[in-house]
């Protein structure tokens, strides 16, 4: 991703939500150990969590902080979104220096403070106790190369653009720029900024399998889902398999039955005509509803599975795989909510690539 970028442009790691599931400080300590030292969390309790690991590096917090928890922005050494010009207002009534990024919201409508609003992005830059270190933008369908699509998006950036001129030319120094995330990046990547705020992609995928791209990158999915196999069991032609009676044995059948279900983060509706897992380097169809704790799977012609054996839900197992970016797909969802979804009690297992320095 940063051999895409120009040179003066950071990475600026979006572990929020767990770091998409894969566990926010050991990803943290890895991209520090990668020379990576800026991240973008959602929330001040996971800023929290990474500096009380040790994290290094400028954190900014890309959500609300409540004001009673202001104090431990400075506690912390965190970095605040300012997320409209009533809340910065209101951090500067605290009469205390706080860093933080004026966030603007060129369309996307969710937090920031309209471009439209100059006078109050100039307020907020007027603010004596607010130490400004960044303004940032979102764009809503930067991965999207529809030309309606790529019209807004450009609208967008010349809305933002137009914004950062008239705070310069009202005398206000402006701060580092970031706009892309991880589509910005892969589709918008001759954009002059300081920082790209990279999610999905640094977890080495999509957020659709079918998604198109102006720059391709070589993207290696960080994590694999597997489980364990907790019993085998022959049914008999005409029997039910699971809740609600819907799947019946067509055949005499042999069922294993495997430990992960929605509570794991598994959806519920990731049975359909492709719902598979791999086991023993072969597809095994998902029959009748997925549980809380389990699921079950067609082993009939795959010989030799037994308690215990592992099942992959998404990986590589041989020459088979299934990745998360399908089984979103199949689950009518996207990889991003599939990922940072996975649950707490499956163990995570850190295996450093034979290439990684």
């Amino acid at each position: 991703m940063q051999s895409i970028l120009p040179s003066t442009c950071k990475f600026m790691a979006v572990v929020k939500a767990n770091a998409y599931g894969h566990g926010d400080v050991q990803i943290a300590k890895e991209l520090n150990r990668a020379g990576i030292f800026s991240f973008a969390v959602a929330t001040l309790a996971e800023g929290v969590t990474l500096r009380k690991h040790g994290i290094k590096g400028d954190i900014l917090i890309l959500g609300y902080t409540h004001p009673k928890d202001i104090p431990s922005l400075k506690r912390y050494r965190l970095i605040q979104t300012v997320v409209d010009y009533s809340y910065a207002a209101m951090l500067e009534d605290i009469g205390e220096k706080i860093r933080v990024h004026v966030k603007v919201d060129t369309g996307m409508h969710r937090l920031g403070e309209s471009y439209s609003h100059i006078d109050n992005l100039k307020a907020i830059f007027g603010c004596k106790h607010l130490l400004i270190e960044g303004i940032y933008t979102h764009l809503s369908a930067a991965d999207s190369l529809r030309s309606s699509d790529v019209a807004y998006t450009r609208q967008q950036i010349g809305r933002f653009y137009d914004a950062i001129n008239q705070i310069s030319h009202s005398g206000y120094a402006i701060p580092r720029i970031h706009i892309q995330s991880s589509y910005g990046v892969l589709n918008y990547p001759e954009l002059d900024c300081d920082y790209v705020r990279v999610g999905i992609a640094l977890y080495g995928a999509y957020s659709h399998p079918q998604d198109q791209t102006k720059v391709s990158v070589d993207l290696l999915p960080v994590m694999a889902v597997k489980a364990r196999v907790s019993a085998v069991k022959e049914i008999p032609a005409g029997d039910a398999v699971s809740y609600g009676r819907d799947y019946v044995a067509s055949r005499p059948m042999k069922i294993a039955v495997v430990a992960i279900g929605y509570a794991d983060g598994l959806p519920r509706n990731a049975l359909d005509s492709q719902g598979q897992v791999l086991i023993h380097g072969h597809r095994a169809p998902i029959v009748g509803k997925i549980c809380m704790d389990q699921l079950m799977i067609d082993v009939t012609d795959i010989p030799g599975v037994a308690q215990g054996d592992t099942v992959t839900i998404w990986g590589q197992d041989g020459t088979e795989q299934i990745t998360a970016e399908q089984v979103a797909a199949n689950s009518n969802t996207i990889t991003n909510e599939l990922v940072s979804r996975i649950g707490s009690r499956l163990e995570r297992v850190y295996i450093r690539h034979k290439q990684a320095k």
